[in-house]
């Protein structure tokens, strides 16, 4: 579906008005892209929206049954055009996230960014408690130097205590390093994914523009939205009767 007025379905139309139906030229596309590609105009490879929205719903489905769980997600997209909407998505759901470049090991090795995260919380605490007065200028100069570095790498990751459950990316091609350590740890990746991406190296792929502020702010505020409607799911615990 490629004409906006050949569908009356409202999700088929919301994902044409975000751009999500373009692709990149055929000399681009991954041969696991090929059964999404509805046709090619002007060069340009453009995305069944009707496989793109069954694909979007599978995965707003394992998000929503997951949420419900109480699980935890990680959002991952460090391209430029995704950074805003992945910070959004962390900071709405008080998620962690990864809006610039991936540190390797961030899952994989997760007990020594955890420390990291520690090192920057605890010199950010004596910056604001006035403790750091007892240090000379040039050393204020460079814990303060240490502090805007630790905040740019891991300041989205503070809230994560513990591994993810969901690891949601922007383009998996991009961010192959964190789309294989999820898999090492056995965590479920969705991806956002263009036509030049593997499909098959994620598990819940969504194939899509991912080269486009407009699709992936849209595809994200979906996942968000799911996720949401999980929590709204989620059965109050029950507290221990009194003898």
């Amino acid at each position: 579906m490629t004409d906006k007025t050949a569908s009356n379905d409202p999700k088929i139309n919301e994902l044409f008005k975000a751009g999500a139906h373009f692709g990149f030229v055929k000399s681009r596309r991954h041969p696991s892209a090929k059964e999404y590609i509805f046709g090619i105009k002007n060069k340009i490879e453009i995305f069944d929206l009707e496989k793109v929205k069954t694909a979007l719903e599978k995965a707003l489905k394992f998000v929503e049954d997951k949420a419900s769980t109480g699980a935890s997600v990680l959002f991952v997209g460090g391209k430029s055009e995704a950074r805003k909407a992945v910070e959004k998505a962390g900071k709405e759901l008080g998620m962690p996230f990864v809006a610039g470049r991936w540190i390797g090991g961030s899952i994989t090795n997760f007990s020594e960014i955890k420390k990291r995260i520690a090192k920057m919380e605890d010199l950010m605490g004596q910056k604001e408690r006035g403790e750091l007065g007892k240090y000379t200028k040039k050393e204020r100069l460079l814990i303060d130097r240490e502090i805007e570095n630790l905040n740019i790498y891991f300041a989205g990751l503070a809230t994560m205590k513990a591994l993810p459950k969901i690891v949601v990316v922007v383009d998996p091609k991009k961010e192959s390093i964190a789309v294989s350590e999820a898999q090492k740890m056995k965590i479920p990746v969705i991806a956002l994914a263009g036509s030049d991406c593997d499909l098959y190296s994620v598990d819940f792929a969504i194939p899509a523009n991912d080269s486009s502020q407009a699709s992936i702010s849209y595809i994200i505020g979906e996942i968000v939205s799911a996720y949401k409607m999980g929590l709204s799911k989620q059965k109050p615990t029950e507290e221990p009767k009194k003898e």
